[in-house]
């Protein structure tokens, strides 16, 4: 590895220290904000902390530089997904270097980027830069964005206008200017309990839920022969996912109750809307023949999660932007849901491009991501520095 591509040791340093938090989504992170609040307050900037409802988990924003509007914000989450039941050979919350890879939960998936955000926070603190450099900083963003949707009142109150913003999850630091969306629902189906002896005289649940999961995989051949596709994608269409089933108590009990967790990841051009159209059509046949047996036949469809799709043309300014930060004109689109959407919704130019890989080492046991990867990072973040002060730029 050269020179130029390796990390800066306050970045390795300020890993070392956020790996530690062992901020699984289900835990509290506050022992982790506090960290970066003390940091970053002492880089000068000045913090906003949002609360979650619980008082269990806060989101942070902080800013530094100019008060007009402009600036660029950058945007990470604090969360992380659980070690249990993975067959992990380091401390998955202790930061491991072997060679060019740095081991621990979180590493790529993305608390390298995080790590980068605040080593550029110390750089800046030096000099404060002319256009102000927002950082966001999230919770519960591996459980659905939860967290950041419910810090964007907090967010909206304090007026910011960045001109850009830069989610920093895993892309190998190409710019990535899309995503699909996600709704993420739970049918309950009802029937009718009864001996196992007696079964055709009752309404199975799970003969519901069988025919309701028959109709999901219709919906899915609908969608993967439909016009609406994006070669972008691996998957270029819409999906519809069945992940979970459960039902019935006993084998000698006719079973009244069955649920199924699902999905749709939807193009822009396949709306929530139209999916949830077609489910109430599909449900309302399934349904017919049951209820001429039993009335109270019931399949009831509730939305548990979602969050909006991205994107953003390749040639727009801001992704021409951030081709020149990070080094990588090659845009990509990814297969996973971020916050970008969130970002783009309220009107900022928003892109995604941070170190690591989401499908070679997200979520994975012995999670790493490369020294380069977080060099490569790191010079983007100068060059960010550079950018939003004019002075600089001119040295």
């Amino acid at each position: 590895m050269t020179k130029t591509t390796a990390p800066y040791p306050t970045t390795l340093e300020l890993l070392e220290r956020l790996i530690a938090f062992p901020t699984v989504s289900a835990d509290s992170n506050l022992d982790l904000i506090d960290f970066v609040e003390r940091h970053l307050t002492e880089a000068g900037f000045r913090t906003h902390r949002l609360p979650d409802p619980s008082g269990r988990k806060a989101g942070l924003m902080a800013r530094l530089g100019g008060d007009g509007p402009g600036g660029v914000m950058l945007s990470a989450h604090s969360d992380v997904v659980p070690v249990e039941g993975q067959n992990w050979t380091r401390p998955p919350f202790r930061l491991t270097r072997d060679g060019d890879r740095l081991y621990g939960r979180g590493t790529t998936d993305m608390k390298g980027y995080l790590a980068t955000m605040l080593s550029l926070a110390t750089r800046a603190a030096k000099t404060p830069p002319e256009r102000p450099l927002m950082l966001a900083i999230s919770y519960d963003e591996e459980v659905g964005c939860v967290g950041i949707r419910q810090m964007l009142p907090g967010y909206e109150a304090l007026g910011w206008q960045p001109e850009l913003c830069i989610v920093g999850e895993p892309t190998a630091m190409r710019p990535a200017i899309g995503h699909k969306g996600k709704i993420a629902l739970q049918a309950t189906c009802r029937g009718t309990a009864g001996h196992s002896s007696l079964a055709p005289r009752y309404v199975n649940a799970l003969h519901l839920a069988a025919e309701f999961i028959t109709a999901l995989r219709r919906l899915q051949d609908h969608y993967a022969h439909s016009a609406a596709r994006d070669p972008g994608y691996d998957v270029p269409y819409s999906t519809v996912h069945a992940g979970r089933m459960q039902g019935g108590t006993a084998l000698n009990i006719v079973p009244d109750h069955a649920r199924i967790e699902f999905e749709l990841r939807h193009l822009p051009g396949d709306t929530q809307e139209d999916f949830l159209t077609r489910l109430r059509q599909e449900t309302d046949r399934i349904l017919r023949p049951f209820r001429t047996q039993d009335a109270a036949a019931q399949i009831a469809i509730e939305r548990t999660n979602a969050y909006p799709g991205f994107q953003i043309a390749p040639d727009h300014e801001a992704a021409r932007r951030v081709a020149v930060l990070s080094g990588a004109h090659e845009t990509i689109k990814v297969a996973y849901g971020t916050e970008a959407g969130y970002f783009a919704q309220l009107g900022i130019p928003t892109l995604i491009c941070g170190p690591g890989d989401m499908e070679g080492q997200g979520h994975k046991p012995d999670e790493y991501v490369t020294m380069a990867q977080l060099g490569s990072c790191d010079r983007m973040m100068d060059r960010l520095l550079m950018q939003l002060d004019a002075s600089r730029s001119a040295r």
